[in-house]
C-alpha cells in the first residue's frame, strides 16, 4: 500500500493504524521522509506479525502495536505527539511542520471532543488529515469534510484546490486484493 499511494509522488502522506514493526521502513518503502508516533506499544516483542497473520480483521493491530506517520517529499520537522484521548485506546494527534505549514496527522475513536482536541492543534496555516470515526465533521475555518467519509483531509489558511475525495475500490485493488480496509483520501493544496 505504501508504495501504491506514493508512487504519483505526493507531498504529503498521513497514514494511520500501520504496525509498529512498520515504522522504521517507511522511509525505504516510500521515497519520503518519515515523521512517526507511537499510539500503542506492541504486546508481542517478537512473533506478532505471525500471530495477526492469522486474522488481520481480528487481531489487526492488536498484538503488533499501532503506529502513525507524516511521509513528506521534502524534509519535515517533527512537532511531536498529543494524548488526544483514552476512552478506549490511547488516541494520539501527532504533526510536523513543512515549508511554513504544519501537518497534523491523527486517528481517533469517534468522540467529538478528540476531534475538538485535534483540531486545537492546528495554527492558521494547517492541513489535519485522519481517521475521526466521525462521518463528515464540520469544523469553523476549516474546508469542508468529505461527504459520508470517516475519514478526512481538512484545511486551514490554505486554498483546497481539488478535493478532497476517496479513492475507489478498484485504485487500492492490486493482483485482485483490497490494500487498505480504509479508502485513501487525497486532496490538492495550495
Amino acid at each position: 500500500m505504501i508504495e501504491l499511494v506514493t508512487r504519483d509522488r505526493p507531498d504529503v502522506v498521513c497514514l494511520q493504524e500501520l504496525p509498529v514493526w512498520a515504522l522504521p521502513h517507511l522511509k525505504s518503502w516510500s521515497g519520503m521522509h518519515a515523521t512517526t508516533a507511537v499510539a500503542r506499544r506492541p504486546l508481542l516483542p517478537v512473533g506478532a506479525g505471525a500471530v495477526t497473520a492469522l486474522h488481520h480483521g481480528l487481531f489487526r493491530s492488536a498484538f503488533t502495536g499501532e503506529g502513525d506517520a507524516i511521509l513528506t517529499r521534502a524534509a519535515a520537522r517533527d512537532l511531536g505527539e498529543t494524548v488526544v484521548g483514552r476512552r478506549t485506546l490511547r488516541r494520539i494527534a501527532h504533526a510536523a511542520e513543512l515549508e511554513g505549514v504544519t501537518v497534523v496527522n491523527f486517528h481517533i475513536d469517534g468522540d467529538r471532543e478528540q476531534f475538538d482536541r485535534v483540531i486545537a492543534l492546528a495554527p492558521r496555516r494547517s492541513i489535519v488529515a485522519g481517521d475521526a470515526n466521525l462521518v463528515s465533521p464540520a469544523t469553523d475555518g476549516f474546508s469542508p469534510p468529505l461527504a459520508g467519509s470517516i475519514d478526512q483531509i481538512l484545511v486551514h489558511g490554505l486554498e483546497l484546490r481539488d478535493g478532497p475525495a476517496a479513492w475507489p475500490l478498484e485504485r487500492r485493488t492490486v493482483d485482485g486484493r483490497v490494500l487498505s480496509d480504509h479508502a485513501p483520501v487525497e486532496a490538492v493544496v495550495e
